[in-house]
């Protein structure tokens, strides 16, 4: 970068915040985590969303500057890097359509990843994207390494404990069957009963699941729980009969099964269910540290986009349209502490 420019003059002029991301080369010192660099592609002022997605959206320029009202919220350390570090929790296998390696085989996409660049542009700020494992995403926003999380998180009560949220879409959960099993969830969990589900550790699902799970062990009735690090691992078990459903994030199964519909391995969904339990509909949300001051401007920033129109194209490119939320929240009522 020219010396003679001040990083916060450049980031302005160039709109950095437009940028597509892609891959560094190296791992970052922390296992488990690497980082991600950003490369100016659009104009100023424009953000595409659905880039290098091999088929899973529809490439779709959106125009988007900086609002200074809103930009002005940012706190002071924020502002005077000009640059947001954003946690994506989709190491090792990704999570489409969410998160994960496009199509050139190098540039990480995803739907989270591309609203993550649209408010980061509304806040005027250059996009750093830190990928790191799910486990890993949270330490990287407890130390200090990530400024905030676009990465499918839900807000929930124990996680406000630790953490502030700006809600941007619906938290649906879903289970995926092989195509040919007549099983169905039909939201009741005694229908859990002898069976073996899969989950991710230290998610929202596992923490319904093993609910589900201790009622049943009360009823004298069993659910087996297993755990896979990798997608491909899980999908084996799932094929080969190990287990009998996968429960996890709607976007993700419905990808799958559409993606694997022609397949010897097709799947299908076998019923949802709130990310927030059986009361309250769950809310995937911007997650940052408590006390940081970012959840008031992340919830401006993604209203802004909301009322202009660009939240609604950002999810009509990724096919998530049935997600969509009214307005952005600031730390809403999420999955209780104990799910009844």
């Amino acid at each position: 970068m020219p010396t003679q420019f001040s990083r916060r003059s450049l980031i302005r002029g160039i709109t950095a915040a437009t940028a597509a991301v892609t891959l560094a080369a190296g791992l970052a010192a922390c296992g488990g985590e690497s980082d991600a660099a950003t490369k100016t592609s659009d104009t100023a002022g424009t953000v595409t969303v659905g880039r290098l997605s091999n088929g899973a959206a529809t490439e779709t320029a959106l125009k988007v500057a900086e609002v200074k009202s809103i930009s002005s919220l940012l706190p002071d350390d924020i502002k005077k890097s000009g640059k947001l570090v954003i946690g994506s929790g989709t190491l090792p296998s990704g999570s489409p359509p969410l998160g994960f390696i496009g199509s050139d085989q190098k540039s990480l996409t995803g739907s989270e990843i591309d609203l993550a660049r649209l408010v980061s542009a509304v806040l005027g700020l250059e996009p750093q994207v830190r990928r790191s494992t799910w486990e890993n995403l949270f330490i990287g926003l407890d130390s200090g390494k990530v400024d905030v999380a676009f990465s499918n998180v839900t807000d929930t009560e124990e996680r406000k404990q630790k953490y502030e949220f700006a809600s941007y879409r619906k938290d649906d959960l879903a289970f995926e069957v092989k195509k040919d099993d007549t099983w169905n969830f039909d939201n009741n969990y005694e229908n859990l009963a002898g069976k073996t589900v899969s989950v991710s550790n230290g998610t929202n699902q596992e923490k319904l699941l093993l609910e589900w799970k201790a009622k049943l062990e009360k009823e004298g009735k069993k659910l087996t729980v297993k755990y896979f690090q990798e997608t491909n691992s899980l999908y084996l078990a799932l094929n080969s009969g190990k287990i009998d459903a996968y429960f996890g994030p709607s976007p993700n199964l419905s990808y799958h099964a559409t993606q694997t519909a022609n397949s010897p391995q097709a799947t299908r969904v076998a019923g949802q269910f709130s990310g927030a339990g059986e009361s309250l509909q769950g809310l995937i949300a911007a997650t940052a540290k408590k006390d940081s001051g970012l959840a008031k401007p992340l919830a401006a920033a993604i209203n802004h986009l909301i009322e202009n129109g660009q939240y609604a194209k950002w999810l009509k490119a990724w096919n998530l349209s049935g997600e969509a939320v009214a307005k952005s929240e600031i730390n809403p009522p999420g999955l209780p502490l104990t799910n009844s």
